[in-house]
């Protein structure tokens, strides 16, 4: 099961304890969800009713702290960790998964000093490992290690909750994709045009061919052949006259 796959029944669970909450309890939602090992998307958890009334009272910064894990990364939250209250390990651990993540979304290769500075790790070996054990092994992203080039060269990586904004260029994209594969089919429809053409033209030089042969052979066993007869001398000097076939 993939990683999209396993997180709907977590959503679900936690978007109907949302719906039953309010206020201050929904504090340790918020800290379980965000802590919670294969729960990567949180958009849903926001549109909560309950949980968007957090807005604007003594409570909204569980609000915020669920904003920032559905669409911000490690260094957003150290720029405003004075406002924001402390992670628990857990939580710093998910966001620190989330942000490579965000990298992954505009970037293929990831070099490991980009990686070391957005993730707080002071060392090669563990970057690596948690690339491994953290990210690769959770399924959130899959990928190859160049040790010599010194960098994380990405091949797959789940997608966050969109980003204000980033849902238009998501519709260009794929109108522009589609765009494409339109004219490709158009492309591949000609072509198929024109092999049938062909096809329909080599079956009639064929025939012409055949028809061509068939004729040949007719006009050949029609031919008329007449017998003459020529004279040759006998051994007793006698004329014997020997039939030839001749056309």
């Amino acid at each position: 099961m993939d990683i999209e796959q396993k997180q709907e029944e977590i959503i679900d669970h936690f978007v109907k304890q949302a719906s039953s909450l309010e206020g201050s309890a929904l504090g340790s939602l918020v800290v379980e969800a965000t802590s919670h090992p294969s729960l990567f998307a949180f958009s849903e958890i926001l549109a909560v009713p309950n949980v968007l009334q957090l807005e604007g009272t003594e409570t909204s910064v569980h609000l915020d702290v669920l904003r920032l894990f559905s669409q911000g990364t490690w260094s957003d939250y150290k720029s405003d960790a004075s406002r924001l209250p402390q992670l628990v390990p857990d939580q710093v651990l998910k966001l620190k998964q989330l942000t490579v993540l965000t990298l992954a979304e505009t970037n293929k290769v990831l070099p490991y000093d980009q990686l070391m500075q957005e993730l707080d790790v002071i060392n090669v070996r563990e970057l690596e490992d948690f690339l491994i054990n953290e990210c690769m092994y959770a399924g959130i992203v899959r990928g190859k290690l160049d040790q010599l080039r010194k960098c994380f060269e990405v091949q797959f990586a789940a997608g966050r909750d969109p980003r204000p904004g980033q849902l238009g260029s998501m519709i260009h994209t794929l109108s522009n994709w589609l765009d494409t594969s339109n004219n490709l089919l158009i492309t591949i429809q000609e072509k198929m045009k024109w092999a049938d053409t062909m096809t329909e033209l080599a079956k009639e030089h064929k025939k012409e061919v055949e028809d061509r042969v068939e004729e040949v052979k007719k006009s050949s066993s029609h031919k008329k052949f007449h017998t003459v007869s020529r004279p040759t001398l006998t051994s007793g000097g006698t004329r014997r006259f020997t039939p030839n076939l001749v056309e």
